[in-house]
């Protein structure tokens, strides 16, 4: 029996949601593409995988430029023995810091805008090419509370990830008829995982236990959302830790 499998846009450092997705997909038996900007980091994810007995292969993908993401999608559909057409794809890619409004330069607004709008865009669109004539498959795009409103210092941001958002909404709409799930999250708190840790080191502790989102955990609702049943498909789901106010 052939293997399924899945590509995951926007991969960074191990301990990172989409090094958990990686890991959490591989853990169910999917043989994952980690595709990432860096060599070294997806290298690295990828290798754990396979250490631990499962599946992956890392694929140096920079999600802006539109040739590099065609041809990750055109090889992971390529007819290969033992592994079957990805029917899971996540773009998980993202840029965020704070930026006075009246310091922000039109080319880094451009460069949020290219990370988290343009790029899934480029994504969702090879993903809906590819998987339309299958009839089948899952596409998530990851969020933030800044697809739902604009914070002070964060315009570029804010932009881009509500752009993104409103990219899942028009997917979802004309890809659910042929079969194709597609879903947004909103990650909606601190990651504890290994940037902000390096960032923030004093974020872990002024959150307390659980304040802060477990990459694991967020991996868990993503597998949840793929395995879920067509007459129940969630096109947003909004997660946050319980200490979280909204």
């Amino acid at each position: 029996m052939n293997k399924p499998s899945a590509i995951i846009v926007g991969v960074g450092v191990e301990q990172g949601l989409g090094g958990a997705l990686s890991r959490r997909f591989a853990a169910e038996g999917y043989h994952v593409v980690v595709a990432g900007r860096t060599l070294g980091k997806i290298e690295k994810v990828a290798g754990a995988i396979v250490a631990s007995g499962g599946n992956a292969e890392a694929v140096e993908t920079d999600a802006t430029n539109e040739d590099a993401v065609v041809r990750l999608f055109e090889n992971a559909f390529a007819r290969r023995d033992s592994i079957d057409p990805p029917d899971l794809i996540v773009f998980n890619a993202g840029i965020n810091r704070n930026i006075a409004f009246r310091d922000i330069s039109a080319k880094q607004f451009e460069e949020f805008w290219r990370i988290c709008c343009f790029g899934g865009f480029l994504v969702g669109r090879e993903a809906a090419r590819h998987l339309a004539p299958l009839g089948r498959g899952t596409v998530i795009f990851t969020g933030a509370s800044a697809s739902l409103r604009g914070k002070a210092g964060f315009a570029q941001f804010a932009a881009a990830k509500a752009g993104l958002r409103m990219i899942s909404q028009s997917m979802a709409r004309e890809l659910g008829p042929l079969g194709i799930h597609v879903a947004h999250t909103i990650i909606d708190g601190g990651i504890d995982g290994e940037r902000l840790r390096a960032s923030r080191p004093g974020a872990i502790a002024a959150s307390g236990e659980n304040g802060l989102l477990h990459i694991d955990a967020i991996a868990d609702s993503y597998w949840h959302i793929h395995r879920q049943h067509p007459s129940a498909w969630t096109q947003e789901l909004d997660l946050r830790p319980f200490k979280e106010s909204f």
